[in-house]
C-alpha cells in the first residue's frame, strides 16, 4: 500500500494519526478521486431526490432531467471559469493547468452562477417558469453543496486560521500550504479551523430550512431568497477565516465575502418587498370578502390585484364598525388567515352547477372557515360577514320580489283591458 497524502489530527478531540488518501481507486491509468466522487454523489443524491418531490409540485420527471443535464456541466465549467479568472495569475504562465482540475480548483459560486444559467436557458425552451424551478432545486443546491464540502476534507484545502477550539485540525497538508504562503498571524504548526465541516454543519440546517420554506411558501422565488440570506451570511463567516480566499486585483476585498454580502443585501429586501406586498394584497382580499365578494371570484381577484388604498381602509373600518356598533378607530379588523382566503378564492373554480347555487346563499359570501377557530375576534368578524351578506340577499330578493309583483300587476291591467276592446261594438263604416 502506498503511503498517505495526508496525515490528519483533531488534537482536542483526541484523534490521531487519521490517513487520508486523495485517490479512491483507479483503474488502469484513470484515477478516481474523492473530490470528484463526491460532487458526483452529490449531484446524484440531488437529482434522485428532486425525481421523488416533482410530483408534488406538478412537474414532470423528464423536465427535472433535462435541466439537471444542462445546468450540471454549465455548473462545472462557471465554478472552474470563477476559480481561474479571480486566480488567474497561478494559470498565466500554464494555460493548460486551466483544464486541469484533479487538484481542486471548482469555486462554489461560480457553480451557481452556471448552475442558475442552465436552468434559465431550459426553462426558456421548455416554456416553464423560470422562478418555481429555483425555488424547487434550490434545497437541493445546499444539500450538495455540504455533501461535496468533503471533498476539500480530502484535499486537505479549503481551512481557516489557527484556532484553540477542541475541533482544530492539523495535518502535513495544512502545514506544507501555511508554510508556503507565509500568512501573517498564522502559525503552520497550530490546528486550523476545519471550515469544510462548518460548510457541511451550515448546509445540512440550511437544506432542512429550504424545504419547509418551500413547502409553505406562495410567493415567488420566497425559498431562493431564503437560500441567498441563509448561505450568504454563512459563507461570509466561513470566508472571513479561510487562508486560500481569492482576492479582487489590487485590493484586499475578498471575492466570495463581497458577494456573500451583495447575496445576503438582495435576498434580505426582496424578502421585504414581496411580503408587504402580499399583506396589502391579503388586505385587499379581506376587505372584500368582507363586503360580499368573496361568491364572485372574478371580483375578489380583480380587487386582490391592487394595494389598499387609504380610502379603501375606511371603507373596510366602517363597514365591520357598523355591525360591530363601534366607533370605526375602535374596530377589530384582525385579518383572515391567508389559507381561510385562498379557499374562498378558489371557489370560483368549482363546478358552475355548485357555482351557481352557491351564490343563492348566504354561504357564499364568506370565506370557507376552519374546523376549529383559535380567535374568537375572527370567528365574530366572520359571523358579521355572513350577516351582511344575507342581509344583502335578503334586500336582494324583495327587490326581486318587488319588480316581478309589478311585472304581474301590468300583466294583469293589461289582460283587463284587452277584453274590453273586444267587446266595443264596431264601426258600421268601417
Amino acid at each position: 500500500m502506498s503511503d498517505p497524502d495526508y496525515i490528519v489530527s483533531f488534537p482536542g478531540l483526541g484523534i490521531d494519526n487519521l490517513n487520508i488518501n486523495r485517490e479512491v481507486f483507479s483503474i488502469g491509468s484513470v484515477a478516481v478521486y474523492w473530490y470528484g466522487l463526491l460532487i458526483a454523489v452529490a449531484f446524484l443524491i440531488g437529482i434522485l431526490w428532486a425525481l421523488h418531490d416533482s410530483k408534488k409540485y406538478s412537474l414532470k420527471q423528464d423536465d427535472i432531467l433535462d435541466i439537471f443535464l444542462l445546468a450540471i456541466p454549465l455548473g462545472i465549467v462557471g465554478a472552474r471559469a470563477y476559480y481561474v479568472i479571480f486566480n488567474f495569475s497561478y494559470f498565466k504562465d500554464d494555460l493548460w493547468q486551466i483544464f486541469n482540475t484533479r487538484r481542486g480548483g471548482l469555486a462554489f459560486y461560480g457553480g451557481v452562477i452556471g448552475g442558475v444559467l442552465g436552468v434559465l436557458i431550459m426553462t426558456r425552451i421548455k416554456k416553464l417558469s423560470f422562478a418555481k424551478m429555483l425555488d424547487f432545486f434550490v434545497p437541493y443546491l445546499a444539500l450538495g453543496q455540504g455533501i461535496g464540502r468533503w471533498g476539500n476534507f480530502f484535499n486537505q484545502e479549503a481551512f481557516g486560521t489557527n484556532t484553540s477550539l477542541p475541533w482544530g485540525m492539523y495535518s502535513n497538508g495544512t502545514r506544507d500550504y501555511l508554510s508556503a504562503v507565509n500568512l501573517t498571524g498564522v502559525d503552520p504548526n497550530q490546528p486550523v479551523h476545519p471550515t469544510f465541516l462548518y460548510e457541511f454543519l451550515a448546509n445540512t440546517v440550511i437544506f432542512i430550512i429550504l424545504m419547509n420554506v418551500r413547502k409553505r411558501s406562495r410567493l415567488k422565488l420566497e425559498t431562493f431568497a431564503w437560500y441567498l440570506v441563509l448561505y450568504g451570511l454563512v459563507r461570509f463567516f466561513v470566508e472571513s477565516i479561510r487562508t486560500d480566499s481569492l482576492y479582487i486585483d489590487g485590493t484586499g476585498i475578498r471575492v466570495s465575502m463581497l458577494l456573500s454580502a451583495v447575496m445576503v443585501l438582495a435576498g434580505a429586501v426582496y424578502l421585504i418587498v414581496i411580503h408587504v406586498l402580499s399583506r396589502h394584497h391579503q388586505r385587499r382580499q379581506e376587505m372584500a370578502v368582507l363586503m360580499g365578494q368573496a361568491a364572485d371570484g372574478g371580483k375578489l381577484k380583480a380587487t386582490a390585484a391592487d394595494e389598499l388604498d387609504e380610502e379603501d381602509e375606511r371603507t373596510f373600518q366602517e363597514h365591520v364598525a357598523a355591525h360591530q356598533g363601534t366607533a370605526a378607530r375602535d374596530t377589530n379588523t384582525k385579518p383572515y388567515r391567508q389559507e381561510d382566503l385562498e379557499q374562498a378564492l378558489n371557489q370560483s373554480e368549482a363546478d358552475p352547477a355548485e357555482a351557481a347555487a352557491a351564490d343563492r346563499s348566504p354561504e357564499a359570501f364568506q370565506p370557507a372557515v376552519a374546523a376549529e377557530s383559535q380567535d374568537p375576534g375572527l370567528d365574530k368578524l366572520r359571523e358579521e360577514a355572513r350577516l351582511a351578506a344575507e342581509a344583502a340577499l335578503h334586500r336582494q330578493a324583495a327587490a326581486d320580489a318587488a319588480v316581478a309583483e309589478g311585472q304581474t300587476e301590468a300583466r294583469t291591467e293589461t289582460a283587463d283591458r284587452e277584453p274590453a276592446a273586444a267587446d266595443k261594438p264596431s264601426d258600421p263604416q268601417a
